[in-house]
């Protein structure tokens, strides 16, 4: 698993796209939220399961990421699954419409964690595992579960 950059506080991580997806490449993208939103992730009152982003019109969007209403919001509260602005260079963004465009890949956000008080989603462009490839992870994530525990035990 990567490890988050110093001075970051983890808010979620999507831990099923490491296992469905082969990730080619990851960004960093700010991403723009109304301020109950940020009083949620805060809370930790965020589902990044189901959901991608997509480039419409130029921007980078993020769809599908569940943000939970603030409970002490009042009229002002958020919907929890409106699509949401990611902040990238426009450069960045032709190119990932680029290899998005050309090889079929995918957006799908990794985790998402506050640096220097800034929320902030990482980004991969995947390519889908097929099941073959998903039993060989399963199979090596179990060998290596084996080998530790039998090293603590040889440790004891």
């Amino acid at each position: 698993m990567a490890k988050l950059p110093d001075h970051t506080k983890p808010i979620a991580r999507n831990k099923k796209a490491r296992f469905k997806y082969a990730i080619l490449e990851t960004f960093e993208a700010g991403i723009a939220l109304r301020g109950t939103e940020v009083k949620s992730l805060r809370d930790g009152k965020v589902s990044l399961g189901e959901s991608f982003a997509r480039i419409q019109d130029g921007e980078l969007v993020l769809t599908g990421a569940h943000i939970d209403e603030y409970k002490a919001g009042s009229y002002a509260n958020h919907d929890p699954i409106r699509p949401r602005k990611l902040l990238l260079h426009k450069r960045e963004i032709r190119r990932i419409a680029g290899k998005v465009a050309e090889r079929g890949l995918t957006l799908v956000p990794l985790s998402m964690y506050f640096r220097r008080g800034l929320a902030k989603v990482e980004l991969a462009l995947v390519r889908g595992k097929g099941q073959y490839d998903k039993r060989q992870a399963l199979k090596k994530r179990d060998a290596d579960r084996a080998i530790r525990r039998a090293l603590s035990a040889r440790r004891r």
